[in-house]
């Protein structure tokens, strides 16, 4: 199967998964000239605190979830590297819950293959906290590959 489209998932915990993120999406998208997605999720709580730090103009304009998404410091070095690189890519940014809408997304943009960043966390934290990584694993129409933060 040819790896044509990427979903690179990210949000605002993943500053310090960027570096592996990065070289992950890279390492795949370069030898496949994929596209990646960039999709960043927001919940509504999250899109209204953003349209506010972002000093997003909302009386003027509508400001979709993209919009916000393409202003956010994570998505923007992303951005930076992947031009470096000479990987295409294009910004995505739902409003939604962050499970569904990443699955979501995923099946809109047919994705081949959906990244998405995580730490390391017992069974028991898994089950009282929950795990979004986790989630997306089970329900995501493509394969995903887990990416953990370097722990050196």
């Amino acid at each position: 199967m040819a790896i044509e489209t990427i979903l690179l998932a990210v949000g605002a915990n993943d500053a310090k998964r960027l570096d592996r993120l990065a070289e992950e999406t890279i390492d795949i998208a370069g030898p496949t000239g994929a596209t990646v997605v960039i999709g960043h999720v927001f919940t509504k709580a999250e899109y209204n605190d953003a349209l506010d730090n972002l000093d997003f103009d909302i009386t003027a304009e509508e400001v979709s979830g993209d919009d916000v998404a393409r202003r956010h410091s994570i998505v923007r070095e992303l951005v930076s590297r992947f031009d470096d690189a000479g990987v295409s890519y294009e910004i995505r940014g739902p409003v939604g819950d962050h499970g569904e809408k990443l699955v979501e997304l995923a099946g809109d943009v047919d994705a081949d293959r959906l990244l998405v960043g995580g730490r390391k966390r017992s069974p028991t934290g898994k089950a009282v906290f929950g795990s979004l990584a986790q989630e997306v694993m089970l329900e995501s129409p493509c394969p995903v590959t887990f990416v953990r933060a370097d722990t050196k």
